[in-house]
């Protein structure tokens, strides 16, 4: 039995109505950092397994549990190595053969890109728009094409990571001085030159799904403030993806009121592609949590493995009641993300996996009937 999810009428009406889309729907995790995770040392059990306490993979666990897509970052040249394309690509061979479908998360960047960073890859600095843009496209299509030869062709595919404030700083920025119409002709340049190549890389086969990845979970007009631009400039994206942390984001009610309103508005499929909540409160390694108060929490959800457990299950209602069965997917952000010896984690109360690397109970809810999650 979970807390009770507290949604306005209309809403809680569509979680009783919500038709299935057997087939369609992504019951994802962001599994980014499991290369590196693993090279440190850190191990995965499941205790509802055969084995019980035995280490096992990660993916082999994720799916048992429901999970059917990996989300996999990719970063342009990063100066470690970790998000490259080599590692990315490696972990979407694996994935593919596991079984999974594969969202690929492109940044557009060396490093983290989200609302307060979108920085351009170094081998790209100082580009003019025209030159920048036909780089967009052929990385575009060259990073297509290497999961596609690991046999892991994306089933959709984000152009940037939260672009809210735009991506490629500063030719693709818009928002505040820079939100203008010659940066929004800009950024839907760029966003084009993403499109193209996908087309080449695909080669006449059926493309990707198109992902626009927005931090507005809870922000109905920032989410259509920059929708409606991109449509009126005729950019041609299939999915809307949204980052949903309620610390940040809004409450639950604020989410489902969002999903609904640009389901009708915009007629895309709509993905929740990141959330996370915590399970502990407590921390385990010496690198600082990013979610440690009581003040952060949601009065409905505890930061217990049950309380993790009813926010996830909520979160695949909310996105399951999508008006049209437009809602497509739940994605768990650092489901893997354990601390590991010499590796630590700001996220380890977050994952999805506790302290030993055991599964937690959230997992359970992916593969749940939705009338017993």
């Amino acid at each position: 039995m979970r807390p009770a999810l507290f949604l306005p009428i209309a809403f809680a009406a569509l979680l009783a109505a919500a038709p299935a889309r057997a087939g369609r729907f992504m019951n994802g995790v962001d599994a980014s950092y499991l290369p590196q995770v693993e090279a440190a040392g850190g191990t995965f059990r499941d205790d509802a397994g055969p084995d019980g306490e035995t280490p096992g993979d990660a993916l082999a666990i994720l799916r048992a549990h429901g999970v059917t897509t990996i989300r996999i970052r990719v970063w342009h040249t990063p100066t470690d190595g970790a998000g490259s394309l080599t590692e990315a690509v490696a972990l979407a061979g694996r994935a593919a053969a596991g079984g999974f479908d594969i969202l690929l998360d492109l940044h557009y960047s060396d490093t983290w890109a989200d609302p307060g960073h979108q920085a351009v890859p170094a081998a790209w600095a100082g580009l003019e728009l025209p030159v920048l843009a036909d780089s967009v496209r052929l990385y575009t299509r060259d990073v297509v094409r290497a999961f596609a030869a690991r046999g892991a062709t994306p089933r959709c595919v984000q152009l940037g990571n939260e672009i809210t404030a735009g991506m490629l700083w500063d030719t693709g920025r818009v928002g505040g001085a820079f939100d203008t119409d010659v940066q929004w002709d800009r950024l839907a340049r760029l966003l084009q030159a993403g499109i193209d190549g996908l087309d080449e890389a695909v080669a006449g086969r059926i493309r990707p799904q198109v992902m626009i990845h927005l931090d507005r979970g809870g922000d109905n007009a920032g989410a259509r403030r920059f929708l409606d631009r991109l449509v009126s400039r005729n950019v041609p994206f299939d999915v809307i993806g949204l980052s949903y942390y309620p610390w940040w984001h809004g409450s639950p009610a604020d989410l489902a009121a969002n999903l609904g309103d640009l389901a009708a508005r915009y007629g895309k499929d709509i993905i929740v592609v990141e959330t996370a909540y915590p399970w502990t409160l407590a921390w385990r390694d010496n690198t600082h949590n990013i979610i440690g108060l009581p003040a952060q929490l949601l009065p409905a959800y505890p930061a217990t493995p049950e309380g993790q457990r009813g926010f996830l299950a909520a979160m695949l209602d909310i996105v399951h009641a999508v008006p049209d069965g437009r809602g497509i997917g739940v994605f768990w952000w650092g489901a893997e993300w354990i601390a590991a010896p010499g590796f630590g984690s700001s996220w380890e109360n977050l994952a999805l996996f506790d302290g030993e690397g055991r599964a937690l109970p959230a997992l359970s809810a992916f593969g749940a009937d939705p009338q017993k999650r």
